[in-house]
């Protein structure tokens, strides 16, 4: 894609044929702050492609509770923008794997995931509370 100078490719995820992914999401676009997120993209994935999706409203759940909201939806990895000390560790305790750093239509990116070719930024931080942050992705 060339979008991404910065970051890593990762393989598809492996351990199933067919998988459910999800991707912060605002109008088309992936969303940048992980933790206050209103909408998720769910996308299903089978055989390394895209064969469906729907938009989810999170409904107000914080950076606490979405690993449960994504878990609760059959959800094993999240696309996202910036993201938390602390929501990466619920996102590893609950075993959703995690692709950070990415910006960008929602729908490309979650192709190029399914496909082994999204590139993202382990590194990807968000490292604030409140109105005056700075997102490091």
């Amino acid at each position: 894609m060339g979008l991404y100078p910065i970051g890593y490719n990762v393989p598809a995820p492996k351990e199933a044929t067919a998988v459910k992914i999800a991707v912060t999401y605002e109008n088309g676009e992936v969303f940048q702050h992980f933790g206050h997120t209103e909408n998720s993209k769910i996308y299903h994935i089978e055989d390394g492609r895209v064969v469906s999706s729907e938009v989810v409203p999170t409904n107000g759940v914080g950076h606490g509770s979405l690993a449960g909201f994504l878990k609760e939806r059959g959800v094993s990895a999240l696309v996202c923008g910036g993201i938390g000390g602390g929501a990466r560790k619920i996102m590893k305790d609950s075993g959703i794997e995690l692709y950070p750093g990415v910006h960008g239509a929602a729908d490309e990116l979650a192709a190029a995931l399914a496909s082994g070719t999204l590139s993202y930024d382990p590194d990807a931080m968000c490292d604030h509370h409140g109105e005056d942050h700075v997102c490091k992705h």
